[in-house]
């Protein structure tokens, strides 16, 4: 169980609401990203603003996870994440957007780190909801997950458990999101 530095934590998240520039938002949510998610046993980052063949999509961070039975074991090796830093939550064509991203290079995983949440009523399925319901029907399953989420976090180990919360509450009630 890898402890988490709440000083840097903290610092990371900080920067997350201090920076005012676009692409000073985007690269300040993918440092949390880069921040966080190797500190999971197995997790290291494989790539990050890597663009497709064509230059027509671009991924915010790429993880390889060895799968540590300690780690997002339940998870495949590779997995795409997707930062969002804005104030108001991200919509429905964003969220469709990740998920073409992530069936055009064959994966059925994604994290999608959305600062001010994403649209639409989780219950109802309604907006942003309903394109994470809608691609579960494709095999692509998206984890949605905010900075609040991470604020408390100590260990490692409460990260993997929310991460597995969220996916199985996506596989039972097609959200993310209880």
């Amino acid at each position: 169980m890898p402890r988490i530095s709440q000083r840097r934590l903290q610092a990371a998240l900080n920067r997350v609401d201090a920076v005012e520039t676009v692409n000073e938002k985007g690269r300040a949510l993918e440092d949390l990203i880069c921040f966080l998610f190797p500190q999971i046993p197995g997790i290291e980052i494989a790539q990050r603003n890597a663009l497709n063949a064509f230059l027509t999509e671009e991924v915010d961070v790429a993880l390889w996870n060895a799968r540590h039975n300690r780690g997002l074991y339940f998870l495949p090796h590779l997995l795409l994440l997707e930062a969002k830093n804005w104030s108001t939550p991200c919509g429905s064509q964003e969220v469709a957007y990740f998920v073409q991203r992530l069936h055009h290079r064959g994966c059925d995983h994604g994290i999608l780190l959305a600062k001010g949440g994403i649209t639409g009523n989780a219950q109802d399925l309604t907006q942003a909801h309903f394109e994470i319901a809608t691609a579960l029907g494709n095999g692509i399953r998206v984890l949605v997950l905010t900075p609040a989420e991470i604020l408390g976090l100590t260990n490692t180990d409460e990260l993997v458990d929310i991460l597995k919360q969220k996916l199985c509450h996506l596989v039972v009630s097609g959200t993310t999101i209880p």
